[in-house]
């Protein structure tokens, strides 16, 4: 390598670190300037009463309760179809150019804006399918925004598993249906969690599409079942973040720690299961 190639290579590198020091610094203030908001109003009370046009007896139980209703029904219909997707298209679907146009789009539909997929919603299970402004409406909107992340998370992690398992499975006389279903997978299926629990915790965090489909700002109810009106975490934090009161923004900020501390557990979980299968394989 020539002096001008290293310090070439130099200056790219303390480029790289500089620009990462600095999104590092905002996200850090951003932090401090959250908790030092949230901390003070984050307490039980705020944990299980429902939203109030006092910011001192307003609580989050409902978007709380809304959220898990949106999110068992997202993954109930997103992970079976996402993963079987994966798993067919890996494993049992001949290569040929109608597969690889499937393979294309799918990755396409992953980089799509969420917004979009709320239009969606709107136009097919709202209006078209007659839901409504429904928990179900909403799950199914988020069902489709995650599908394509699933999709690719399984087939990834089919790819990872190496073919001389497969060969040796089939050395000793196994089935097709006993090679992928009692060796590949369980090889893959970390990775297929991995994929799973990072899906989920984008959903969680959205608030783009469940305002598109109806999600409402103030909902004083719990939701007692897939067709009831609904809020979610992040549209509840919305709502409160655009009030003028000081207060409002306060509890807020509260909503914000209670999101981040989701999220971030479902990542810890996903990092969790991906240096697990490391070390296991």
């Amino acid at each position: 390598m020539t002096l001008w190639q290293r310090i070439k290579s130099e200056i790219v590198r303390m480029g790289g670190l500089l620009t990462l020091l600095i999104c590092f610094g905002f996200l850090l203030l951003l932090l401090v300037d959250v908790l030092g908001d949230g901390l003070p109003t984050l307490s039980w009370d705020f944990l299980v009463n429902f939203p109030s046009r006092f910011p001192a007896k307003a609580g989050i139980a409902s978007a709380i309760a809304g959220t898990l209703w949106v999110m068992f029904f997202t993954a109930v219909f997103a992970v079976p179809l996402g993963v079987m997707s994966g798993i067919y298209l890996e494993e049992y679907a001949s290569s040929n150019w109608f597969t690889n146009l499937i393979r294309v789009n799918i990755q396409n539909l992953a980089g799509i804006p969420a917004i979009i997929y709320g239009m969606l919603g709107l136009a097919v299970f709202v209006r078209w399918m007659d839901l409504g402004r429904s928990v179900l409406a909403g799950a199914l909107t988020m069902a489709l925004m995650i599908l394509p992340t699933i999709i690719i998370a399984t087939s990834e992690a089919i790819k990872a598993v190496p073919d001389s398992l497969r060969m040796a499975a089939y050395g000793v006389g196994a089935s097709r249906v006993q090679v992928v279903w009692s060796h590949v997978i369980p090889q893959a299926l970390p990775g297929m969690m991995t994929g799973v629990i990072l899906a989920l915790s984008r959903a969680i965090g959205e608030a783009a599409p469940l305002i598109l489909v109806g999600a409402l700002s103030f909902v004083a109810f719990m939701p007692s079942g897939p067709m009831d009106s609904f809020t979610v975490l992040a549209i509840q934090i919305f709502n409160w973040a655009g009030r003028p009161q000081d207060e409002f923004r306060m509890i807020a900020a509260s909503g914000i720690i209670l999101l981040l501390v989701i999220t971030l557990g479902m990542n810890a979980l996903a990092i969790y299961l991906r240096a697990r299968s490391v070390k296991l394989s």
